[in-house]
């Protein structure tokens, strides 16, 4: 079997990664899986209708001068896209591509007439009032440049930016965003509808929680307004849904959401959801209504790493005008690792604090506080943070414990930040090797055994570990 596609992907590859950042090459471009090679026509398959589309906004001048680089000037570029449903064959795209060749869905919907459009009541507004005046319930701070980006959500930042862009008009439609609660759903689903209001000022934007939708649909179901309900919601141009796991177990608000859901996507109107699980996890939903969450682009927001906490901290600390030492932040990144709401909710109890009790805030201030907040005493640390502390023991860059080099005090500052990870965390040998410098997990328990040795007969070794295991347990 010939591997010519494969070898000329490598050599694309090869480029591409020398020319974007490695954070992109890796979430856009590593998951990519040549085809097949045909009269200088390379096809590559994608995971989704999402993939596709993204590449050709974002990336598709590199990928034209690097197909010609490799192929010759008259090479071309088909795309194999996946769809959502893993039973589905896949369907291409030839390049370059048009919107003719996208798929389209043919949900089926309530059509709604003209002249009712005047006289819809409008939940939102003050009873009487016939002219659609919608407030979007959009919270001017939740945008995007609040929004701190990670590898723990750099996927639905990306998708969400580009439903903003082109709401309606992408092949994730509707975008579905899950995750647990505090760690921004919300935050992003609304930065989706402020970024596309101020692109496209006439389209009609409204959040609204799943609480708040079930609530005006109950109180339209009792006052026989279940038509001016439904006719207001056909309206909205770009929907966002929040907590919508919320419909579990209510069959009529199912229903009614159901209808609402196929106007919108068959008129083009975008949909934003969000929930505390993929649409595969929840339980008590029409089957029908989780077969169309499927329908464009489920992404999934995960507990952010501790260079995104820090930054998180940094831009809080900047917007409210807080003076606060590098060390505290990173005490509370460390210690405040599950969720983004209770990492700025301590950052705001520990300003009050300072306030209340007139004292500066300290890592002392900080550690009180921090014992009181959270519950466990025995507090698991992150591997970031323990090399942090060590290496600013030692007066080195933290980035040191990722090298090859066999400079004693930098091998034995590694040696003490895997002794302290083994001992301080649940992460396996192996987790820890490969966190700090990319070591097998063999290197990792030598290290915990040359460090043990080593506070047995080294007096100022021992001084070191101890000072350090002071540091870590504040």
């Amino acid at each position: 079997m010939s591997k010519e596609h494969w070898a000329a992907w490598d050599k694309c590859l090869g480029i591409i990664k020398d020319n974007i950042p490695n954070s992109s090459y890796k979430t856009w471009f590593e998951p990519i899986v040549p085809v097949k090679l045909e009269e200088k026509v390379l096809t590559i398959q994608v995971p989704s209708a999402f993939f596709y589309e993204y590449l050709e906004e974002q990336f598709i001048d590199i990928l034209r001068k690097t197909l010609r680089n490799v192929l010759g000037s008259d090479a071309k570029l088909e795309y194999n896209v996946v769809m959502g449903n893993n039973n589905s064959a896949p369907y291409t795209v030839k390049y370059p591509t048009n919107n003719n060749n996208k798929i389209q869905n043919k949900p089926l919907s309530i059509p709604l007439k003209t002249e009712e459009k005047a006289f819809i009541k409008n939940p939102f507004i003050i009873p009487g009032i016939q002219k659609l005046q919608i407030d979007p319930q959009l919270k001017p701070d939740n945008t995007f440049e609040n929004f701190v980006e990670g590898d723990c959500n750099r996927l639905a930042r990306s998708a969400g930016y580009a439903v903003a862009q082109n709401p309606g008009g992408t092949a994730f439609n509707p975008l579905m965003i899950y995750g647990n609660s505090g760690l921004g759903k919300t935050h992003l689903a609304q930065a989706i509808g402020i970024e596309a209001k101020e692109r496209f000022p006439d389209k009609v934007v409204l959040y609204v929680n799943a609480n708040k939708f079930q609530t005006q649909f109950t109180e339209a179901t009792r006052n026989n307004n279940r038509n001016d309900f439904l006719n207001f919601y056909q309206m909205i141009d770009i929907l966002i849904l929040d907590d919508v796991h919320e419909f579990a177990g209510k069959e009529k608000t199912q229903e009614t959401f159901f209808h609402i859901f196929n106007h919108l996507h068959q008129s083009g109107k975008q949909l934003i959801l969000t929930s505390d699980k993929p649409p595969i996890e929840l339980k008590g939903m029409e089957q029908r209504l989780l077969s169309r969450f499927k329908w464009g682009l489920t992404a999934d927001l995960v507990i952010p790493d501790f260079d995104t906490r820090i930054e998180i901290l940094r831009r809080k600390v900047y917007k409210d005008g807080i003076q606060i030492t590098t060390d505290v932040m990173e005490y509370i990144a460390s210690h405040i690792t599950n969720n983004v709401r209770e990492l700025e909710g301590a950052l705001v109890s520990l300003l009050a604090q300072s306030m209340l009790n007139k004292k500066e805030i300290t890592l002392d201030l900080a550690s009180k506080l921090i014992n009181k907040l959270v519950k466990n005493s025995k507090r698991e640390l992150s591997i970031e943070y323990i090399s942090k502390v060590v290496c600013d023991y030692f007066n080195m860059p933290v980035e040191s414990l990722q090298t090859k080099t066999r400079k004693r005090e930098i091998v034995q500052a590694r040696q003490i930040a895997m002794y302290f990870s083994k001992s301080l965390t649940k992460f396996s040998l192996a987790s820890i090797g490969a966190q700090i410098g990319n070591k097998d997990h063999a290197t990792v328990l030598h290290a915990c055994k040359t460090v043990t040795n080593l506070k047995e007969t080294d007096k100022n070794f021992r001084q070191f570990v101890e000072d350090i295991e002071k540091k870590l347990k504040m």
